[in-house]
């Protein structure tokens, strides 16, 4: 019996880490991941096609003008866009598709698809997420304390997602598992099973 898939969007501040934790998943558990298209430049061992489609600010443009994306948001000074035609490939196909995107994405998604499972990561304190933004060394200070002023903004959006899921240090296996229970869990909720609930049913009747 073939069902749709399911659409996790998965979100976070900027150095929580939400990039790892959606590689892992999709490399322990064969979810597809949504590759994101972007006009940022690419950072150190960022591979084009891979981590993001990297695209001049004319061309994602362009792709707007035609429909192109699910969604699209402009995130400290770059726009980030979601690819229509691969997610709802993926859909159609019952797999199970991540979107690693920002909040103001994210929203939009939940009213395309009220199904879509929205978590949110997060580091375990402010001092931390500073921590790690400047721990990467690709980033000027400006840059950073711009990210962590848009942080303050993303959290004042948190409630509109259903899971928040806590990255601690050291703890990357327990944030991936959690994220994944999840995922889990939402595939068995009864509204999402009803064609097996259906199918239950005829068959039954049948046998009697």
């Amino acid at each position: 019996m073939k069902s749709s898939g399911r659409l996790v969007v998965i979100s976070g501040f900027s150095g929580a880490g939400k990039g790892t934790v959606s590689k892992t998943l999709v490399k322990r558990y064969g979810y597809s991941l949504s590759v994101s298209m972007t006009t940022r430049k690419p950072r150190e061992g960022e591979v084009d096609g891979k981590d993001y489609f990297f695209k001049q600010k004319e061309d994602f443009l362009r792709l707007i003008d035609y429909n192109g994306f699910i969604e699209y948001a402009r995130y400290v000074d770059h726009f980030y866009g979601t690819p229509r035609k691969y997610v709802e490939d993926q859909l159609e196909a019952g797999r199970t598709v991540i979107l690693e995107i920002e909040v103001q994405g994210a929203i939009k998604i939940k009213k395309q698809y009220p199904d879509a499972i929205l978590i949110f990561i997060t580091a375990p304190s402010a001092e931390v997420l500073k921590k790690r933004l400047t721990g990467r060394g690709t980033e000027s200070k400006e840059l950073v304390e711009k990210r962590m002023r848009r942080a303050a903004e993303e959290a004042e959006t948190i409630s509109t997602y259903e899971y928040l899921v806590c990255n601690e240090e050291g703890r990357l296996e327990e944030c991936v598992e959690q994220v994944h229970c999840i995922i889990e869990a939402e595939s068995c909720r009864m509204t999402c099973r009803q064609d097996l609930v259906k199918e239950l049913k005829n068959s039954l009747k049948a046998s009697e």
